[in-house]
């Protein structure tokens, strides 16, 4: 067994860089006391376009920007920005895009019409190959949201044999709610990439599209342990959770969460 001693997580929100929300304060405080229990970490989360980046001391990391993420056969251009959390010592790095995140506030993404399905591959594949320019290899990859839900995937299926990856197990945090809309049936089409086939993603939607619940499913899919947070988890897929035998806890607001949260991440290395 693989003693989980660096944690990547990758996550929607976090506070203060937004308003307060359930992710976006498990998204600052989690990470803080993953690290003060002994444990690395990194960092991730989309550049909003509600985030003051002068307010909030964000610059751009140069090293690390200035890729491109091709989908659908358009290039993207990926910007890496960065900003520290002093009293958490915790830095957090920042996924930017004009088309994806700039112009998008975090508060009106859910009723997005369009460009959901691939903002969320852009942000999965994004920080992904940031963690390779980092040269840092997670034990454990902890994912947060719908926006990361992508990750689970392309770890197991794309990225296994990358040196970052290949050992690296994942849990992926449950949240009830989220989009107001459907993903075009086109989003599954979109997600094969190198080492991505049809038959990977089938079990994802249909012809008339893709629902948060199905992208939850494909989560689970892909997953090695869960974590629930709320109580208004859609029933499908709790039952989709229950049949697929992954081992999953409930997420608490208290100090003796963190102990849980750290057995998680050993049982599933």
């Amino acid at each position: 067994m693989t003693k989980a001693n660096k944690v990547l997580f990758i996550t929607q929100e976090i506070k203060p860089y937004l308003p307060s929300s359930e992710m976006a304060v498990v998204g600052r405080t989690l990470p803080q006391s993953i690290q003060e229990s002994g444990k690395e970490i990194r960092t991730f989360m989309p550049k909003w376009g509600n985030i003051n980046e002068r307010r909030n001391q964000l610059h751009e990391v140069i090293r690390l920007s200035g890729m491109n993420i091709i989908i659908d056969d358009t290039d993207h251009p990926l910007i890496i920005k960065v900003a520290s959390i002093q009293a958490a010592r915790m830095q957090v790095y920042f996924i930017d895009n004009d088309d994806y995140f700039q112009h998008m506030a975090s508060t009106d993404v859910a009723d997005a019409e369009e460009e959901n399905d691939e903002r969320a591959i852009f942000y999965s594949r994004s920080v992904l190959e940031t963690v390779k320019k980092l040269r840092w290899s997670p034990d454990i990859v902890h994912c947060h949201g719908w926006v990361s839900a992508l990750v689970p995937l392309y770890i197991k299926k794309s990225y296994n044999e990358e040196p970052s990856y290949r050992n690296s197990k994942i849990v992926y945090s449950l949240y009830g709610g989220a989009l107001n809309n459907r993903f075009p049936a086109s989003f599954r089409d979109k997600l094969i990439i190198k080492g991505v086939s049809a038959d990977d993603v089938k079990c994802c939607g249909d012809e008339t599209g893709v629902s948060i619940n199905d992208l939850s499913k494909l989560a689970i899919d892909y997953s090695d342990g869960i974590i629930l947070h709320g109580d208004n988890i859609a029933p499908e897929v709790m039952e989709y959770l229950d049949k697929s035998g992954k081992p999953y806890i409930k997420y608490e607001d208290t100090p003796e969460f963190i102990d849980k949260c750290n057995q998680l991440y050993e049982q599933v290395s």
